[in-house]
């Protein structure tokens, strides 16, 4: 059985060689990475404790919630978009990019992407986000 900060991929064992653990952890990563090759979006919102000691953490602005009832995942996605951009057709594109690649990768649903548009950033403060990321 699988321990309680795992989500079990195939629950009801269709394959019969055993059970498919995954850690949210993973799936944060996964969601961060497609999520911040999204056009339009300039970063993804960090902890204070990574932009200071300079790290790059992969999950950054994504947070993963799962439902046992439903077997769903609900994933909620911090970002910076880039000024002028369409925030509804970005965000849009968002859900429906991140949907594809969990769906593709671990044959899970999605059952919902909040997204939030923690900041704008124009041409000029896009590099110092770069250079604190």
């Amino acid at each position: 059985m699988a321990d309680s900060k795992y989500i079990v991929i195939d629950p009801e064992n269709k394959n019969n060689l055993g059970d498919i653990n995954i850690s949210p952890a993973v799936l944060e990563v996964l969601l961060g990475i497609a999520a911040s090759k999204v056009s339009g979006v300039s970063g993804m919102r960090g902890t204070l404790a990574d932009s200071i000691l300079g790290r790059e953490k992969r999950s950054k602005g994504v947070t993963v919630s799962y439902d046992e009832k439903t077997g769903k995942l609900t994933a909620d996605v911090y970002v910076y978009l880039k000024y002028g951009v369409s925030v509804p057709q970005v965000a849009l594109e968002m859900q429906k990019d991140l949907t594809q690649q969990l769906q593709y990768m671990t044959e899970m649903e999605m059952a919902q992407v909040n997204v939030h548009v923690v900041g704008l950033v124009t041409p000029k403060t896009d590099k110092q986000v770069a250079n604190s990321k």
